[in-house]
């Protein structure tokens, strides 16, 4: 009797132990507040440099390597230029995700926000690029881009 319960009960931690593993092989789907934490554009004139901040956010959300962060960093503080021509303004912003935007922070705008918190840095294989595009095009497809 004792060793068909523990055979049983083996079983069922095995089973829970799967389940909590592929619970975290989902990405939810995309979403974005434009500028986290910043405004989504000038309150004085018409620079407006949202839509950076939402190809950011979509970088974000997918995660990947430390790599991908740093270019992506780079990529929001160049085109926040670009749209300004203001070299501190894009400066300020690339420095805040810098420091801000960690995967190891437990917030909504980390690194890899797509992924559970225990993603961390981490290269997307083929499934979860797939995952990515189709969560993408719902978006786009959705009337619920925030800047328009």
């Amino acid at each position: 009797m004792g060793n068909v319960f523990l055979s049983y009960s083996l079983c069922i931690g095995f089973l829970f132990f799967m389940a909590s593993c592929n619970s975290g092989d989902n990405l939810t789907p995309f979403s974005s507040d434009g500028c986290s934490l910043f405004p989504d554009a000038s309150l004085i004139n018409n620079d407006d440099w949202c839509e950076c901040c939402l190809q950011h956010d979509i970088a974000y959300w997918q995660g990947g390597t430390v790599s991908q962060r740093e270019q992506a960093d780079l990529k929001l503080k160049h085109c926040v230029q670009d749209r300004t021509g203001d070299a501190v303004l894009a400066n300020v912003m690339y420095e805040a995700v810098r420091l801000g935007g960690s995967p190891y922070f437990y917030n909504w705008y980390r690194w890899g926000y797509g992924w559970p918190y225990d993603r961390k840095y981490q290269a997307l294989i083929d499934q979860e690029q797939a995952q990515v595009k189709q969560h993408l095009g719902e978006y786009f497809k959705s009337e619920n881009e925030v800047c328009k």
